[in-house]
C-alpha cells in the first residue's frame, strides 16, 4: 500500500506544465483568514510543506512574507521556480521526511495546501514541530470536490463511463462529500501531542470549467494520471462528446476545504 501511496504522490510531477493554470485559487478569505488567526507579518519566516507549483506560495509571496518551500518533484520545483522568481521564496527539491532545517530561530508557520495528506502521517507532525519557533503554527488545507444540492448532476452522470472502465466507485462512498462535510483532523493533530487546534473553517466556492480547461484539470489528478491510456482516452472522449452538447459546453464543479490551524506546544 505504501508503494501505492508513492507511485501517485510522485505522480503530480508528470502535470507539472499544466497545474499551476489547471488546477484553482485558494480563496482568498482562507488566506486572509489564516493571517488573521496566526498574525503573520510581512517579513515573517514561512516554510511550506509541498508547493507544487506555487499556487498556495504566490499569494503568501505578494503579501511580503519570506518563503522556503520544500518540493519533491524536480520539475515541479523548477516551475515553482520560474512562477515565484522576483519574489522572497527559496524552492527547495526534496523530501519534507528528510530534510533538516538550517539552525536559527525557526520558523513561524509551516503549512501545506494540498499536500499535507501525501507526507507521511509517522513524521510530519515532528517535522513540524522542530521547524518551528516556539510559540509557532501549523497550518493545512486540501482543496476537494463537494457536492452541492444545487450542484452540476453532470459528476454523478458521468460515473456510469468511470464504471465502465474499471474506475468507478459507489455514490454511497465518503468521496461524495456534502458541502460543509469534508473530514476534519482535529483528532490526528491533538494525538500528536505537539499541537493544539486554535482554529477550523470550511470553505467553498464554485468554478465553471469549459471542456478542455475541465480535462485539462483531470489531467492533475494523481488517479487520472497514473490511468491507463485506453481508460483515460475513453473516459476524456465521452466526457467531451457529452459537454459540446450541452448549450454553453462547461460543467460546475464545487470545492472545498477545510482550513486547520494549530499552536506549537512547547
Amino acid at each position: 500500500m505504501k508503494n501505492d501511496q508513492n507511485k501517485l504522490r510522485e505522480s503530480f510531477e508528470q502535470a507539472a506544465s499544466i497545474y499551476q493554470q489547471a488546477r484553482p485559487d485558494y480563496p482568498e478569505d482562507l488566506l486572509n483568514d489564516l493571517l488573521r488567526v496566526t498574525h503573520l507579518k510581512a517579513g515573517n519566516r514561512l516554510l511550506e510543506v509541498g508547493c507544487a507549483t506555487g499556487k498556495a506560495t504566490l499569494p503568501l509571496a505578494q503579501r511580503g512574507f519570506n518563503i522556503t518551500c520544500i518540493e519533491l518533484g524536480a520539475e515541479l520545483a523548477a516551475t515553482a521556480r520560474r512562477n515565484l522568481a522576483g519574489m522572497n521564496v527559496n524552492v527547495i527539491n526534496g523530501n519534507f521526511e528528510v530534510w533538516q532545517p538550517e539552525a536559527g530561530d525557526g520558523y513561524d508557520l509551516v503549512f501545506a495546501a494540498t499536500a499535507w495528506n501525501w507526507i507521511d502521517p509517522e513524521v510530519r507532525y515532528r517535522k513540524a514541530w522542530q521547524a518551528l519557533r516556539p510559540g509557532g503554527h501549523l497550518a493545512f488545507w486540501n482543496a476537494n470536490h463537494v457536492f452541492a444540492d444545487e450542484g452540476d448532476p453532470f459528476f454523478v452522470d458521468i460515473q456510469d463511463v468511470y464504471h465502465e472502465i474499471g474506475e468507478g466507485k459507489p455514490v454511497e462512498d465518503n468521496d461524495w462529500p456534502r458541502v460543509g462535510e469534508l473530514q476534519e483532523q482535529v483528532d490526528e493533530i491533538e494525538a500528536s501531542g505537539l499541537f493544539e487546534v486554535v482554529h477550523l473553517r470550511h470553505f467553498d466556492w464554485e468554478r465553471i470549467y469549459h471542456v478542455e480547461a475541465y480535462i485539462k484539470l483531470l489531467e492533475t489528478f494523481s488517479g487520472h494520471i497514473l490511468m491507463e491510456e485506453w481508460k483515460r482516452d475513453k473516459l476524456f472522449g465521452e466526457i467531451r462528446a457529452r459537454l459540446h452538447k450541452r448549450a454553453d459546453q462547461s460543467v460546475r464543479r464545487h470545492w472545498g476545504a477545510v482550513l486547520h490551524v494549530a499552536r506549537r506546544r512547547d
